[in-house]
């Protein structure tokens, strides 16, 4: 068994104020995952194929063409549509994407991009790291950051794992240079920066309570507005603490889940409900990190493309 440090403190209920820009506060994340060609799949050579989607379906040994075509919905139909809606908002969103999926879909991460949305990195294919050997996890991490970086003109600042990192995962990402920040926690309502290989690193924790993958089976959202009334309700409660202590809140999305057109009035509802209410700074991750490496004084060359 591998030991590794857990932090039950964090803050110890006194966190840093970190002045949001215009004094807001709460700043608020929403992530779109692409991951659409990134799912396991006989047909692309791998392993096994994917099996969990709106059913748990287990097709072993040949290509799994139907569940091919859930994942299919996300960018032949449900890109569309959130594209479409975060522009009637003038929200900008950080789009969490696998490598793959971005060298597969080209399209999709150029149109995002003219669109004002930042370009993430979501690994190679959509899943896990916790059992990679440390170097072919190392060639994975630099493969993700030179597709999206060839893809999109410049490379991806941050960082996020499907499910669980491994040991080496964030040391990796430090030791490779080119990210400001990585997403593989879900412990706060705040970023905060821990020390690896000898340098501060920022964490930007991410939520799967506020996420639409709850619209799967048996995990907590049936309707669109179960996903637009939990998603409000938290935001009415960080943004009634953050008058007290500034918070952070993210928004998890998927394509071919929220993009279904019996799902998209949640997110439809959620948009008004945030982009009405006063001190609210509705950022990409990437300007979420840079504030918060200059609010704490952490030297980098980085800095967040506009």
């Amino acid at each position: 068994m591998v030991s590794a440090h857990r932090d039950f403190e964090g803050y110890r209920g006194r966190p840093p104020d970190p002045k949001w820009p215009d004094g807001a506060r709460l700043a608020i994340s929403f992530v779109v995952n692409v991951e659409e060609g990134a799912e396991l799949f006989v047909g692309d050579g791998d392993e096994r194929n994917e099996s969990i989607h709106e059913i748990m379906q287990v097709v072993q040994g040949v290509p799994d063409f139907c569940m091919a075509s859930h994942f299919e919905y996300g960018t032949r139909a449900g890109y569309w549509r959130i594209a479409d809606l975060l522009d009637r908002y003038g929200v900008r969103a950080t789009f969490s994407s696998s490598g793959r999926a971005v060298e597969r879909n080209p399209w999709l991460a150029r149109d995002a991009l003219e669109r004002g949305h930042e370009i993430a990195a979501h690994g190679w294919r959509w899943e896990g790291q916790a059992e990679m050997e440390e170097a072919a996890e190392r060639d994975m991490i630099a493969r993700t950051y030179l597709a999206i970086e060839g893809v999109c003109g410049a490379p991806p600042a941050g960082w996020h794992t499907k499910s669980s990192p491994s040991v080496n995962t964030r040391r990796l990402l430090v030791e490779h240079g080119g990210f400001a920040y990585d997403s593989d926690a879900y412990d706060d309502d705040l970023p905060y920066t821990v020390e690896v290989a000898g340098k501060s690193h920022v964490v930007l924790p991410y939520a799967f309570d506020t996420n639409d993958m709850r619209f799967q089976a048996g995990r907590g959202f049936d309707h669109a507005g179960d996903f637009a009334r939990y998603c409000v309700d938290a935001f009415e409660w960080l943004w009634e603490e953050g008058a007290r202590t500034p918070r952070m809140m993210s928004v998890g999305l998927h394509l071919r889940i929220i993009g279904r057109p019996g799902r998209i009035a949640g997110l439809d509802r959620l948009l008004a409900a945030v982009t009405s209410r006063e001190g609210v700074w509705i950022a990409r991750r990437d300007a979420i990190a840079r504030h918060w490496r200059e609010r704490m004084g952490i030297a980098s060359g980085w800095t967040a493309t506009p």
